[in-house]
């Protein structure tokens, strides 16, 4: 069971998209979990043959439980988050098809030490197919292994009624309890501090205007796209505020995953992440704003962008909050905060103005940065916004 967040410490298998036999590829989506927050489709990270399912769908397991086998790898898997099938080597000779077979009263199946019970691959694809437990077939082969011949006459086993998802209500109770959980959990163990400044979007605001006049509504830019890619190129400038704090120690991000906090219809928030933010275009990130935010409030998230973000970003505008105070997502060690776009008055070449202007945020880990590291992210941060045509 891959971890989807650090609000996650379980997960129930709603619905496998693979079966035995079946050939995945790095990325594939194999299974569908039920979490407290929403059904995540769950990638496979290794190239393969689907060997077991380990969990049947309805089944509750923690965080790190294997759901499946995946043999042709020749080793185990090893992934940069948590993966969510466990590779084996390929099967030995001595449970291959065709083993000499045993007297007429056969032994049960032999089990590894694991439990799982031996079987040739045909042998594991058959009782798949036929919905028969290979614990209750008497194995003939070598070293009791089961194959083919020993499921003639083996009844399959009642098959399991649909994986139970949960309700509403139930879903906002366990939101709201691992929300409170993680966020108390980040004030008892991670040292804050917040830093603010107000931007002058003025300049900002006219390249907007001027780029939208010439594409079709549907395609215009939304000021979210810029602060999202300023964002990006200074957690790249400043990178000691994009990255985790692991066993004791900062590892920095390779790229600036930033995770979008995005507010659920029925309440509740997720954070999936834009993937290498500072690398896509305006029009690209815009894109997949639109496309996160979509497939977050309809359910539809994958594992990857639930677990590796690097920096949150919240955007509380919308909803008319002028600044936010924001509390970091462990074991991230940043979260950047824009408030509503506000007309102020500001001074021009000493002359008084009125121009849009945003309340950028950062709340930060003492244990990476302090106060010089933390301005000089919202300073770079404020300089991109004057330069739009670098964005």
């Amino acid at each position: 069971m891959p971890s989807l967040g650090a609000d996650m410490d379980s997960g129930t298998i709603v619905e496998w998209r693979v079966g035995p036999g079946d050939t995945v590829h790095r990325g594939d989506i194999v299974a569908v979990v039920d979490t407290d927050k929403a059904d995540i489709d769950v990638e496979v990270f290794e190239d393969g043959v689907i060997e077991e399912l380990l969990v049947e769908p309805g089944v509750e397991v923690a965080v790190g439980t294997p759901l499946a086998r995946l043999s042709g790898t020749g080793a185990t898997a090893t992934t940069a988050v948590p993966a969510p099938l466990t590779a084996v080597p390929a099967p030995e000779a001595s449970v291959a098809e065709g083993a000499e077979v045993g007297p007429t009263e056969a032994p049960p199946a032999a089990a590894t030490d694991s439990g799982r019970v031996r079987a040739s691959p045909r042998a594991r694809r058959l009782a798949a197919e036929r919905g028969i437990d290979l614990h209750a077939a008497a194995g003939s082969g070598q070293g009791g292994a089961v194959v083919t011949a020993d499921l003639e006459g083996v009844a399959a086993a009642p098959a399991p009624g649909p994986a139970r998802r949960k309700g509403e209500a139930e879903r906002q109770a366990a939101m709201r309890r691992a929300i409170g959980e993680l966020m108390a959990r980040s004030k008892r163990e991670i040292p804050h501090y917040h830093l603010g400044t107000t931007v002058d979007l003025a300049t900002a605001m006219d390249w907007l205007a001027a780029a939208n006049a010439e594409r079709p509504v549907t395609e215009r830019l939304l000021p979210a796209a810029l602060l999202l890619k300023a964002t990006a190129l200074a957690a790249v400038e400043v990178p000691a505020v994009n990255g985790f704090w692991v066993d004791g120690a900062f590892r920095p991000s390779p790229a600036a995953h930033l995770g979008v906090a995005v507010a659920l219809r029925g309440g509740g928030l997720v954070a999936p992440a834009l993937h290498a933010a500072e690398a896509l275009s305006l029009d690209d990130l815009m894109a997949g704003l639109r496309d996160l935010v979509s497939r977050a409030r309809s359910g539809r998230l994958t594992g990857s962008e639930m677990a590796d973000p690097s920096l949150t970003v919240t955007n509380l505008g919308d909803q008319g909050a002028e600044e936010v105070l924001g509390v970091i997502y462990p074991p991230q060690v940043g979260l950047v905060g824009f408030g509503r776009i506000v007309e102020r008055p500001v001074a021009v070449d000493e002359m008084l103005a009125v121009h849009p202007t945003v309340r950028a945020t950062l709340a930060a880990d003492h244990r990476v940065t302090d106060g010089h590291e933390g301005s000089r992210f919202l300073a770079v941060l404020d300089r991109l916004l004057q330069n739009p045509d670098d964005l």
